[in-house]
Formats: C-alpha cells, sequence, structure tokens
C-alpha cells in the first residue's frame, strides 16, 4: 500500500531514510539533508564569509555531493566562499585516470574552478610503481600518506584557507574503531573533530560528518549527480575494509550504531598523565610532523634507496637532509 510522506503529508514517499526510519518524498528528503548538513556547517562554524575553500574531490559520490551541497548551500545562504576543486592524481591506471574525467565534468556542471596535483610531479613516483615496490601488503599505507599531504599542497598552491573533505558518518565511526582496536590513543582522541589542522596547518573541515553513506549514496541516485563508483583497485586488502565490514553488520543490526560511535568518540577522555604526540615540523620539507621527519619524507627515503619497507611499523631511521636530497 502506498504510504504518505511523513513530512508534507501530501506527495507519495519515495524512499525510508536509513537514518531516521522516516518515510518522505525526494523534494522532502533533498530538503532536509541539505539544512542537516547547513546545520553542521553553522553549528560547528565552519567558514567565514570571504573565505576560500577548497574540495577535495576524487569524482567519487562522496566528493561529488560534497561539492554539489556547498554550491547550493552557498548561494542559497550566502555564505561568501569561493569555491575551488582540488583533486589528488595518485597515478592508478584505470582507476584515478577514469575517476578525474568525473572531476572534470563535475567542474563544467558546478562551474568551478580545479586544481589537479599527482603523486608523479610530487615524489617523482606514482602509486602504479609504489605497489610493483612494495606489493599489495602495505601499498595503502604509502598512498595515504602521500595522498593527505599531496591534497595540502595542492591547496597551498591555491592559496585557499580551508580544505572540506567528503568524510562521511560511516568513515569516522570506521576511523573510531580502528584507532581503538590498534590502542592509538593520540588519533582516537583527535579522530572526531569536525575541524583539524587549525594549529598551523592548512585547517580540513567535514561538512558530511553526521550524513550517513546510504542517504549520500541515495541523494546521489535521486539527484542523477555524475559520480565515479568503481572501488581503488589496490584497496581490498585494506584494514578499514575488516572495520567497515563490522560496521556494516552492527547497523544492520542498530541504524544508530553509526552515530553511537561517533559520539563515543567524541565524548573520550583522556587521563592526564598520557603523552601525546607534539606537533612540530619536519626537517626536510617543513611539512607537519610530530616527528624530525615525517611519514611522507621515511617512505618516500625508503623508496628511492631501494628499501620500500622502511617506513612501515614503529621504528624508523633517521637521515640527514643531504642524503635526501641526493636521492630525490
Amino acid at each position: 500500500m502506498p504510504v504518505n510522506c511523513s513530512s508534507c503529508e501530501t506527495q507519495r514517499a519515495a524512499l525510508r531514510r536509513p537514518k531516521t526510519g522516516h518515510s518522505v518524498c525526494k523534494e522532502c528528503f533533498f530538503q532536509a539533508f541539505e539544512e542537516e548538513i547547513h546545520h553542521t556547517i553553522v553549528s560547528a562554524k565552519l567558514f567565514q564569509p570571504g573565505e576560500k575553500v577548497g574540495i577535495g574531490a576524487s569524482g567519487g559520490k562522496d566528493s561529488t555531493v560534497l561539492a554539489h551541497v556547498l554550491k547550493v548551500l552557498n548561494e542559497r545562504y550566502n555564505y561568501g566562499l569561493e569555491l575551488i576543486l582540488v583533486s589528488v592524481d595518485e597515478g592508478i591506471s584505470g582507476y584515478r585516470d577514469d575517476s578525474l574525467e568525473t572531476v572534470k565534468r563535475n567542474q563544467q556542471q558546478y562551474e568551478l574552478p580545479l586544481k589537479i596535483v599527482s603523486y608523479q610531479e610530487l615524489y617523482g613516483w606514482t602509486m602504479d610503481q609504489i605497489v610493483k615496490q612494495v606489493g599489495l601488503k602495505n601499498n595503502c599505507t604509502f598512498c595515504g600518506v602521500f595522498r593527505r599531504q599531496a591534497l595540502d599542497r595542492g591547496a597551498m598552491m591555491l592559496a585557499v584557507d580551508k580544505i572540506c573533505t567528503g568524510h562521511n558518518a560511516d568513515d569516522i565511526a570506521e576511523t573510531v574503531l580502528m584507532n581503538f582496536l590498534r590502542g592509538d590513543i593520540a588519533r582516537l582522541r583527535r579522530c572526531t573533530a569536525i575541524t583539524t589542522g587549525s594549529e598551523g596547518a592548512i585547517p580540513r573541515c567535514k561538512p558530511l560528518k553526521y550524513a550517513y553513506e546510504k542517504e549520500i549514496v541515495l541523494y546521489a541516485y535521486f539527484k542523477k549527480l555524475d559520480y565515479f563508483s568503481t572501488e581503488c583497485i589496490y584497496s581490498p586488502n585494506a584494514y578499514r575494509g575488516h572495520a567497515r565490514a563490522f560496521l556494516k553488520d552492527l547497523e544492520a543490526l542498530r541504524p544508530s550504531a553509526i552515530m553511537d560511535i561517533i559520539h563515543s568518540g567524541e565524548n573520550l577522555s583522556v587521563k592526564e598523565d598520557i603523552r601525546m604526540p607534539v606537533q612540530g615540523t619536519c626537517t626536510r620539507c617543513g611539512y607537519i610532523s610530530s616527528q624530525g621527519l615525517c611519514k611522507a619524507c621515511v617512505l618516500l627515503e625508503g623508496l628511492n634507496r631501494g628499501l620500500p619497507k622502511l617506513g612501515i611499523g614503529k621504528h624508523t631511521t633517521n637521515f640527514t637532509i643531504s642524503s635526501w636530497r641526493r636521492n630525490r
């Protein structure tokens, strides 16, 4: 039997929201989804009028929905932001080259500027080349470290005030689980923060922090947004995949589990006598780091010296700046 929208009570319901369980029509869903993101932005004071904001754009559903919604809200509520798409080309044949075509189409569709930075130009390596060296077991370690820094480098080139990423509620809940299982107190303490990097780096914020992945997919589907849906060919062995599978099982039993885990992370308190990493800068590249050398420089040194596993694990080796320059 057809069910009417629980919001407007006139239109026929087109979907049931995974987040709330309410049956709503498409228009009411769009409005509710966008207004919830607007509330997140306003309540967390993510932006100030006149700021130049970079949007991390991969061509996937999260970043595509983020770009679309930010453009809509920027115009609807007169945020006064200058929005720019920033993409990272990791150099993965048959995956990133295809997804970047989607990003280029988004650039035209949303009429936003686009900056693409590549691992090849920044590090002298592509992910395809890195995988040939390190295999599939630890490749996500390299990619995660390099991609984070590459996005910052691209943002610095554009002189943006903030970077927005498409991390959603599922992503953050997965990260809480991963850090808990690893016993990584430092990351566990800050992984639920909606804004990071305000101590010196370009601040990063997550406007989709409380948006469920399923609802992002529904929004993209009903809005007929153009996005790339293929998973990275190198990611099946990623540790995050196990946390994701566990979270999906929990969500099937209790849909609020995602938000419950996030709130648990937000309310975490750490004993005062626990030593936390002190943020400094890398002695080589100047990037933020809690060690003398940032993780990217250590990993890159290993690759250039033919010792790709050098930076993986708890023990790393210090190198002189001169040796690093010789091996660049």
